[in-house]
């Protein structure tokens, strides 16, 4: 008998999915991209930026992987499983969660546009306090919608049981826990990017201006000095702080003009994310509509 495409060595655990090297090549492709992502780090935007190119690789590979007949023949055999509803839920959840991601990226580009277009017209001091502080509620009207989504991300994680695939044949046990760890990852990779854009913490300033982002070590829970530096929002808040707090005309034009360039660069590495999200959104949709078409046939 041919050697099954899907074939699976013993181990079944969700994250240490291992296929032989005589599986078939797109299967072998998909654990590559799996384990390229389980190790990187997502501390900045130009990683997360990234993982996001390397996930819209991934899906690319998924897609592929479900158009193959056995891969086709196997899931339509298995309609009304409780696993298939489960793989049908998380592809929903996932668009969901990108969705949201999308919303909270457009929207913290308007912050940023509308802040800028305020320090090009504003000099003086009172106008900027009040289009810094605008900049402000803005920003937390955008952290207020996130911090709901990771919320509601946390509660799915605690409470999200997978159906036993004991009694299943090998293939479709193959096929299910790569579908799984993909969404895993997704959800691992959204998270991280919906953490980037919600998770600073406002550091107190007398004028009750709040300014300096942290960006939290997701292992230790610690704030990573380099990693901040390297956030744009981070260096805008400091800027902004700075901006305000000037000391001398030459102080704030110097401030002015800083905070106007990190405010394009911001603005520039959000419109590249907004970009590789939108790949995945649409990723995720080819995807959930194969996945229907097949369990449809």
């Amino acid at each position: 008998m041919a050697p099954s495409p899907f074939h699976p060595k013993a181990s079944r655990h969700a994250r240490s999915i291992s296929l032989p090297s005589r599986s078939h090549p797109l299967t072998l492709q998909v654990e590559e991209q799996l384990n390229r992502l389980r190790a990187s780090e997502v501390p900045s935007s130009s990683s997360i930026f990234y993982n996001l190119g390397d996930l819209k690789d991934l899906f690319e590979s998924v897609n592929d992987l479900l158009h193959l007949p056995l891969t086709q023949q196997t899931l339509a055999q298995e309609r009304g499983e409780k696993w298939v509803d489960e793989l049908l839920d998380g592809s929903l959840r996932s668009l969901d969660v990108c969705s949201t991601a999308r919303d909270g990226l457009s929207q913290m580009k308007e912050c940023v546009t509308v802040l800028q277009s305020s320090l090009r017209r504003i000099r003086v001091e009172s106008g900027l306090a009040t289009a810094v502080e605008a900049y402000n509620m803005c920003r937390k009207k955008v952290t207020k919608m996130i911090s709901k989504c990771l919320g509601d991300l946390k509660k799915v994680k605690k409470q999200r049981a997978f159906s036993s695939l004991l009694d299943k044949n090998r293939d479709i046990v193959a096929i299910v826990s790569v579908l799984r760890e993909v969404e895993a990852i997704t959800l691992s990779i959204f998270e991280s990017l919906l953490s980037f854009l919600s998770g600073p913490k406002a550091m107190s300033r007398p004028n009750g201006w709040s300014f300096g982002f942290k960006l939290i070590n997701k292992n230790s829970g610690a704030c990573d000095r380099k990693e901040m530096e390297r956030c744009g929002f981070e260096k805008v808040d400091v800027t902004l702080g700075t901006l305000l707090g000037h000391k001398t005309h030459r102080d704030l034009e110097f401030r002015h003009v800083e905070a106007q360039t990190q405010l394009e660069t911001m603005e520039s590495s959000i419109r590249d994310l907004e970009n590789g999200l939108e790949c995945i959104f649409r990723s995720l949709i080819n995807t959930r509509v194969i996945l229907l078409n097949i369990l449809n046939q």
